[in-house]
């Protein structure tokens, strides 16, 4: 194990999902598959990761949960000082979100991004999180994790940290958002 000091914060972006409540609304692939202008949905998402300059590890192994997911991705990224976790389907979410919810004080076990008092991906767990989060199972996710250890909440000007996709609508409003942005 590497020292305490040389350790960084991973994103775990989550992209195992069955995207079901989008293939319900009418759509013809998995949302992370759906274009968005001339890249998926997935493609976005990961474009702002890597412009974050964080390390990442991709979770896509089709495991039966989300609680799974997470636990496999922390369990292969043991050695990270915090664990980002991140839904692969908010491909608005800024790079610089990601950057600040990394860089909150290490004393925080628990911070989330909140943009109009709604809250955010990636929430970031510290380590002493870990033991935890590598025993979720299920489709709980890490909400018994984050009501344990309390959260701390990172006010941000970042709409795409609390805009995902479900359905095509959301997709049909992605897109819309994405247009206006464009020069």
């Amino acid at each position: 194990m590497r020292p305490e000091a040389s350790l960084q914060p991973v994103v775990i972006v989550l992209a195992s999902g069955q995207g079901e409540r989008f293939l319900a609304s009418g759509g013809r692939t998995h949302k992370l598959q759906a274009l968005l202008g001339n890249k998926t949905v997935l493609q976005h998402t990961l474009d702002a990761v890597r412009a974050s300059g964080l390390p990442f590890y991709l979770e896509e192994t089709g495991l039966p949960g989300m609680g799974d997911s997470i636990a496999a991705a922390v369990r292969a990224n043991p050695d990270a000082s915090a664990w980002l976790i991140l839904p692969a389907d908010l491909p608005l979410l800024q790079a610089e979100t990601i950057r600040r919810v990394a860089a909150a004080p290490a004393q925080q076990a628990v911070v989330r991004p909140v943009y109009q008092g709604r809250h955010g991906h990636p929430v970031r767990f510290a380590r002493v999180c870990g033991p935890q989060l590598m025993g979720l199972e299920g489709n709980q996710g890490a909400a018994l994790v984050v009501k344990a250890h309390g959260a701390t909440e990172l006010i941000v000007d970042d709409a795409g940290c609390v805009t995902d996709i479900d359905t095509v609508q959301d997709l049909q409003r992605v897109q819309e958002l994405l247009q206006t942005r464009q020069p």
